[in-house]
């Protein structure tokens, strides 16, 4: 299940609360002042848990650099992965819940901003010109999670690959920080297809793995 989640504070940031902590450009544009006053820094150890499924939310995690995967137990006891995020807000889902549906996984070392639910939810609720911010976020998470639905939908193991890469990467480039096991685990297929497609793919040079990435060669 790995290791309980431990929080430290980089060495970047003032443990002096969260005034002296410098926040992304995104989250200073989303998060009204009061909210940015409450949030936390942290650094959460690779395959450590950040949070467990039946846990009650307390915060909102924001990575900063990283990479963290929501997964559930497949039918045969294997990870299935429902996000990856290597920036952004994980689990924007369980704002209105009591409880956790999936764990979430460190899957490298990863800096994140916690973000307290309690006034998260309070201040949406008042600041009308912070939901508006909110829901263009979360629509943003939306369309981003049908191109995931519309890739698991692919038959063809090279197909979801190169679609990976051509919507999630930058120029024809995905990096790979956690590897392809877990690069499977996010296609819904085995390790082993994958390596398969891969090889493939190399043999007929239409990809190259150079380092922690994948990248597609120009036509």
């Amino acid at each position: 299940m790995g290791r309980s989640l431990r929080f430290q504070v980089p060495m970047s940031y003032d443990l002096d609360h969260m005034k002296s902590i410098l926040l992304p450009q995104g989250l200073q544009a989303l998060l009204p002042l009061e909210i940015q006053g409450e949030c936390e820094a942290g650094l959460i150890k690779k395959h450590d848990r950040v949070f467990l499924a039946g846990e009650k939310p307390v915060w909102m995690f924001y990575v900063i650099s990283g990479e963290v995967t929501l997964e559930r137990g497949g039918m045969q006891g294997e990870p299935v992965v429902l996000q990856r995020t290597r920036q952004g807000f994980i689990s924007e889902a369980s704002l209105k819940v009591s409880r956790y549906h999936c764990d979430a996984v460190a899957m490298t070392d990863t800096h994140v901003i916690k973000v307290p639910i309690k006034i998260l939810t309070q201040t949406l609720d008042q600041d009308p010109a912070f939901a508006s911010r909110w829901i263009s976020m979360l629509n943003a998470e939306v369309r981003r999670l049908r191109l995931h639905l519309e890739r698991l939908n692919m038959k063809s193991i090279r197909d979801r690959l190169i679609h990976l890469i051509e919507t999630e990467g930058k120029d024809g480039k995905l990096p790979i920080p956690s590897g392809l096991k877990t690069l499977a685990g996010e296609l819904g297929v085995t390790h082993e297809a994958l390596y398969r497609a891969i090889a493939t793919l190399q043999s007929e040079k239409l990809l190259n793995k150079e380092g922690a990435q994948l990248v597609l060669t120009p036509k």
